[in-house]
């Protein structure tokens, strides 16, 4: 039977991180990459540290991400311990409510531990799901 437990499958989902600015798009029909190639993070159950590079893409609608704040947040990751696969759909769940973009995605690589590396993906698309949609609390 696993140690791993329902707190550590939780953990960090409802963690008060920085809000994330942002600040009025004039254009459209164009995306916005944003690499982030030293991103960390901590094992809940290990409290390990995890390294890895996020990858952010979005098309934006009327609001753009606002860097500064958006460094702010993911720092705030840096001691905060969460699976990987919560982290890039924390950070995609953020990015939708906060920007409301027309399609995103969140890509996390995250380097090898245990001879095994992970390479977790979640993606938005406004038409298809609804703002919001697909998220469980």
């Amino acid at each position: 039977m696993s140690d791993y437990t329902e707190d550590h499958a939780k953990a960090g989902i409802d963690a008060d991180l920085p809000a994330i600015e942002t600040w009025p798009n004039h254009f459209e029909n164009y995306r916005i990459k944003i690499e982030i190639p030293e991103f960390t993070s901590v094992c809940p159950k290990t409290g390990l540290p995890d390294f890895g590079k996020l990858t952010i893409e979005y098309e934006p609608d009327a609001l753009c991400l606002e860097l500064k704040s958006l460094k702010q947040y993911m720092l705030a990751y840096r001691n905060l311990g969460i699976f990987y696969e919560n982290v890039v759909n924390r950070i995609l769940k953020d990015i939708v409510e906060t920007v409301k973009p027309v399609w995103a995605s969140v890509e996390g690589k995250f380097t090898p531990r245990g001879g095994l590396n992970s390479t977790v993906t979640a993606e938005f698309n406004r038409e298809s799901r609804g703002i919001g949609a697909g998220f469980r609390a």
